[in-house]
């Protein structure tokens, strides 16, 4: 693979597929969290990003190094996907079932729950690197860089329209918030089987 205008396209492509899970989880936090403020909307985007870009890195790593080992891994990541967005999702949805009435306290979104949130949402990503495993490692970083920067884009879009839908919606956005995580975790578990 050479430095050219197809390597940069296809990175930035992977990045855009690589994030629609990311964005979807950003916009459920945005409607939990209405009220997020900027900084902690930056931090957000930015672990779902160095996330996203990470995994790729690793994916890179166990192919160029213990590619038998990382297959047998391969299996359990839909499990680990949707188990960890059913909890995080199942939990929000409770909450918001339990307070739609607006009489509880907005569950705001933590640093730890943002953590693993990334590694839900990016785990899948470790495959992709399969797809970049012809890239030197410089060229690895920067694909996995481009891919974290896009991520951060459009996680930062994400959120800001859950924040807005989250207003006008109040009581309601902690039980569409959890649909949606759900919803996303079901849909990497079934999509890896097909």
């Amino acid at each position: 693979m050479d430095w050219n205008f197809v390597f940069f396209f296809n990175s930035i492509l992977l990045g855009i597929g690589l994030a629609m899970d990311a964005f979807s989880v950003s916009l459920a936090n945005g409607l939990n969290e209405p009220g997020m403020r900027p900084r902690k909307m930056c931090m957000a985007a930015g672990i779902f990003g160095i996330f996203q870009g990470l995994m790729p890195l690793i994916g890179w790593f166990c192919v160029h190094t213990v590619v038998e080992h990382f297959a047998a891994f391969g299996a359990a990541i839909p499990w680990i996907a949707l188990a960890l967005l059913g909890w995080i999702g199942g939990k929000m949805l409770y909450e918001g079932i339990k307070c739609s009435d607006g009489s509880c306290e907005i569950t705001r979104v933590t640093f730890v729950g943002l953590l693993v949130q990334g590694v839900a949402t990016s785990i899948d990503a470790l495959s992709v690197g399969f797809t970049i495993a012809e890239h030197t490692l410089i060229m690895a970083v920067v694909a996995a860089s481009i891919i974290a920067a896009v991520t951060f884009g459009i996680c930062l879009a994400g959120l800001y329209i859950g924040k807005k839908a989250g207003t006008k919606l109040a009581g309601k956005a902690g039980i569409f918030g959890g649909i949606i995580l759900i919803v996303i975790g079901l849909e990497i578990f079934i999509t890896s089987w097909f």
